[in-house]
């Protein structure tokens, strides 16, 4: 009973640690994928360059954000 207990206990904090892998390889990913399509656009209109740069930062932001929230739950789910 106690084992199962404490195998069911390690098991969810395993799941919390790969949940917060998860979130922050995703978070990676896609920070990356707005520089690269920022830069593109930025290649193909260089005067738009203030506009562009200002949403690729915003919208980092926003993606941080979301991870940030992800990591800070899956860490609170941890006992």
């Amino acid at each position: 009973m106690i084992t199962s207990l404490l195998l069911a206990e390690g098991l969810a904090q395993l799941g919390c640690g790969i949940g917060a892998g998860i979130a922050t390889i995703g978070a990676g990913l896609g920070i990356g994928k707005i520089g690269g399509s920022a830069m593109d656009a930025i290649a193909r209109q260089p005067e738009a360059t203030g506009k562009i740069q200002t949403n690729m930062i915003l919208t980092s932001a926003f993606v941080e954000g979301c991870a940030l929230f992800a990591i800070a739950a899956c860490a609170f789910l941890i006992k």
